[in-house]
């Protein structure tokens, strides 16, 4: 039952991906035959997830200030074990609020009675925390970054999958609010079969370095899983945040 997820979704469409271009284009055979043009709402390279020809999923819009009617929501990747993986970035952030208001994640329940999104804060507040978490007692503020992990390598979820300055910074930010608030960083591995996680040191070795600094400093690490399928998205849980690199993983 839809009522199940912590997400549901809107109806979809099945379709199957010819390839994608321009960053925020992908050509989509749908299952009728038509051939559209979608919308990709992913930034990145996608690496590992964007191979033509696998099934995808997509959503349509009836809107008609919309250049595009129809927007990339998931893709199925591993053909022996197929596995939808989440591609919409403006997604996590949405499903990571309505969780936060249910006080679903262990390691946060009962710090906060109010969240307040996309909050200045760091040098000169030129910075955006995703989420503010506060309380009426003494306990400090949680400061809560959100990144959306799609790239795998076999059960392990690694984040960053391509050089990230503005993800570094993000880190630097978070240890620079010690100790007068209590910062934190939510991996939201974008797929239900990895079950550890560990920083993507073969795509951005800096930012695998600062990531590990943070963790010792007391910037709170919170790799959670989620499975994605196209009724909903299932809140499954926290991964195994790995300090060391996974072999291959490192420079």
């Amino acid at each position: 039952m839809r009522s199940n997820f912590l997400y549901p979704y809107p109806p979809l469409q099945a379709g199957t991906l010819l390839r994608r271009y321009k960053r925020f284009l992908a050509e989509i055979e749908l299952a009728s035959g038509e051939i559209i043009t979608a919308h990709c709402p992913n930034t990145g390279p996608m690496t590992g997830i964007c191979t033509p020809g696998s099934p995808v999923q997509v959503s349509y819009h009836n809107n008609p200030k919309r250049k595009l009617s129809h927007t990339w929501e998931m893709i199925q990747v591993n053909d022996t074990q197929p596995t939808w993986v989440g591609v919409n970035t403006s997604l996590p952030n949405r499903v990571v609020k309505l969780a936060l208001e249910k006080q679903l994640f262990p390691e946060l329940a009962h710090r906060y009675n109010q969240i307040r999104p996309e909050v200045p804060y760091g040098n000169q507040k030129k910075s955006r925390v995703d989420f503010l978490l506060t309380s009426e007692d003494s306990q400090p503020p949680i400061y809560l970054e959100v990144k959306s992990a799609t790239w795998a390598q076999g059960k392990i979820s690694l984040f960053p999958d391509t050089v990230t300055t503005r993800g570094q910074k993000h880190l630097r930010d978070l240890m620079g609010i010690l100790p007068e608030a209590q910062p934190a960083i939510l991996y939201f591995i974008n797929r239900g079969d990895c079950s550890t996680f560990a920083p993507g040191d073969r795509a951005d070795s800096v930012y695998g370095k600062l990531l590990r600094e943070a963790n010792e400093r007391g910037v709170t690490v919170l790799p959670y899983r989620f499975e994605i399928t196209p009724q909903g998205i299932r809140y499954l849980g926290r991964a195994e945040f790995l300090t060391v690199p996974p072999s291959g993983n490192s420079d």
